[in-house]
C-alpha cells in the first residue's frame, strides 16, 4: 500500500546579485584594485581565488536546496518504488489467481470430454460385446444348417433309389429341392451378415482405440494441467524456463481442439447407431430364417406323410388285387383241369360212336342203308367233335388267361416290392432321418441347453 508523501518546507534559495547592483561604496572597494590603488598592492597575495562571502551562502544555499532535492527525489523514487512494488505484486496475485481459474476452468472442460469419452469408450466396448453375441448366433446358426442340407441332400439321394415307376418327380422332391436351395441361400446370407458383423466389430474396436488415444491423452493433460494448477509461490519444484514463453507451431486452437473430440465422438456414435440396427437386422434375419426353414421342414415332413398314406393306400390296393388274382389264378386251375377232364371225358362216346359207324361200315349189300341210326351216329360224331373242339378252345383261353393273371399276379408282387421299398425309403430312411432336424432355438442361434 503506498505511503502518504510527506510535504516539506524550504528555505528560498539567495538570489545572485549582480557586480552593477552593489550598493555604491561596496563596489568601489571591490573595484579598487588596480595598480595605483595602495591598498589592493598590500593584500594581493590574500585576494587570489577567494569567494565573497555572498557567494559563499550562495555556494552552501545551493548544497543545501541540491541535498533537499535529492532527498525529495529519493523520497518520491522510495514512494514510487513502493507503490510500483505493491502495484506489481499485486498485479502478479491478479494474474496467478487469472491464470489458476483459467487452468481450473480447462480442467472442467478436459474434465467434461474426458467423461464424455470415457462413457462413450464403455458404450462402444459395451455395444461391441452384444454385438460379439450376435455373431456368434450367426455362427451357430450356420452351423446348425449343415445338418438340415445334409438331411435334404441324404433325403434326395436316397430317393433316387426308388424302383420305377416309383421314381416320379413327386412333391415330396420339389419340397425338398426347395428345402436345400432354401438352406443354401440362407448360408449365403448368413455368411454375408457375419461377415458385415465382423467388419462391423472391427470398426467399433478402431473408434474405441481413437477415443481411447484421445482420452488417454485427456488425462495425461488433465495430471499435467491439475498438476499446474497447484503450484504456488511456495512450491519448492518451481524453476525458470525462459524459453518456454511461446506457442508451438503444432499447437491446436481451443476450437480445433474441442472439434477433435467431439469429432471422435460423434463418429464412434455412427459407428454404436450403425451397430445397434446390425443387432437388431441380425436377430430379425436369423428369426425369420429359423422360422423359414421349420416351415419349409413341416411342409416337407407333411409331404412325405401324404406321399406314405399314397403308398400305403396304393399297397394296399396291389395286396387287394393280388389276393384276387391268386384265388382267380387257383379258380381258372380247376377250371382248366376241368376242361381237360372234359375233353378227356368225350373220348369214350367219341370212340363209341365212331366205332359204330365204323362197324355198321361193314353191312353187306343193301343193308348199307343210310338210316335213322346212321345219321344220329354221325351228328352224334359231330357234336362230339364240335363240344371237344369248344372244350379245347375254352381250354386255350383259359390256359390264356391263366397266363394274363400269372403275369398280372407277377406285375403286382413287383409293384407291391416297388412300393415296399419306396416306403422303407421315404419312412424308414427319410421320414427317421428328419427326426434330426435341429429344433427353431438352435436355428436361431441359442446355445442348446445341456441335458447334465
Amino acid at each position: 500500500m503506498a505511503q502518504p508523501k510527506v510535504l516539506m518546507t524550504k528555505e528560498p534559495a539567495p538570489q545572485t546579485v549582480p557586480a552593477a547592483d552593489l550598493p555604491a561604496k561596496v563596489y568601489e572597494v571591490a573595484l579598487n584594485t588596480g595598480p595605483d590603488s595602495s591598498s589592493g598592492l598590500a593584500t594581493a597575495g590574500f585576494r587570489t581565488a577567494k569567494y565573497l562571502p555572498d557567494e559563499w551562502f550562495q555556494s552552501n544555499s545551493n548544497v543545501y536546496h541540491k541535498a533537499l532535492s535529492g532527498c525529495e527525489q529519493a523520497e518520491r523514487g522510495r514512494a514510487e518504488a513502493k507503490e510500483l512494488a505493491d502495484l506489481a505484486a499485486a498485479t502478479a496475485q491478479r494474474g496467478q489467481q487469472a491464470s489458476t481459474a483459467t487452468v481450473g476452468q480447462r480442467l472442467k472442460d478436459i474434465h467434461f470430454w474426458k467423461s464424455e469419452l470415457q462413457k462413450e469408450i464403455e458404450d462402444l466396448e459395451a455395444e461391441t460385446g452384444l454385438l460379439a453375441a450376435q455373431k456368434l448366433r450367426l455362427e451357430r446358426a450356420l452351423s446348425a444348417t449343415e445338418m438340415p442340407y445334409a438331411i435334404a441332400t441324404d433325403n434326395l439321394q436316397c430317393r433316387e433309389r426308388r424302383q420305377p415307376p416309383d421314381l416320379v418327380r413327386d412333391e415330396v422332391e420339389r419340397e425338398l429341392l426347395k428345402e436345400a436351395e432354401l438352406i443354401r441361400n440362407v448360408q449365403e446370407l448368413l455368411k454375408r451378415t457375419l461377415m458385415q458383423a465382423i467388419n462391423q466389430m472391427r470398426l467399433n474396436r478402431d473408434h474405441k482405440e481413437a477415443c481411447e488415444m484421445d482420452w488417454s491423452d485427456k488425462v495425461e493433460t488433465y495430471n499435467i494441467d491439475d498438476k499446474c494448477g497447484r503450484y504456488s509461490n511456495q512450491s519448492t519444484n518451481i524453476q525458470f524456463h525462459p524459453s518456454s514463453v511461446k506457442f508451438e507451431e503444432s499447437a491446436s486452437t481451443p476450437e480445433t481442439w474441442a472439434k477433435f473430440s467431439h469429432d471422435n465422438i460423434y463418429k464412434a456414435e455412427l459407428e454404436k447407431t450403425a451397430s445397434i440396427n446390425l443387432r437388431a437386422l441380425i436377430d430379425n434375419i436369423l428369426h425369420d430364417v429359423s422360422e423359414d426353414l421349420r416351415m419349409q421342414c413341416a411342409a416337407v415332413n407333411e409331404a412325405f406323410a401324404k406321399r406314405c398314406e399314397q403308398l400305403d393306400d396304393a399297397k394296399h390296393k396291389l395286396e387287394y388285387h393280388l389276393r384276387r388274382v391268386l384265388k382267380e389264378i387257383g379258380d381258372k386251375e380247376a377250371s382248366i383241369a376241368a376242361l381237360k377232364q372234359a375233353i378227356k371225358d368225350k373220348e369214350a362216346p367219341m370212340k363209341v360212336a365212331q366205332t359204330r359207324l365204323y362197324d355198321r361200315s361193314f353191312r353187306p349189300n343193301i343193308e348199307l342203308c343210310r338210316d335213322e341210326a346212321q345219321f344220329r351216329l354221325i351228328t352224334e360224331v359231330e357234336e362230339l367233335t364240335e363240344t371237344i373242339e369248344s372244350l379245347k378252345k375254352k381250354l386255350l383261353e383259359s390256359e390264356e388267361s391263366l397266363r394274363n393273371l400269372e403275369d398280372t399276379r407277377m406285375d403286382l408282387e413287383k409293384e407291391i416290392a416297388v412300393k415296399t421299398n419306396s416306403l422303407f425309403i421315404d419312412r424308414q430312411k427319410c421320414m427317421a432321418h428328419r427326426n434330426y432336424y435341429p429344433a427353431l432355438l438352435k436355428l436361431a442361434g441359442y446355445q442348446a441347453p445341456s441335458l447334465y
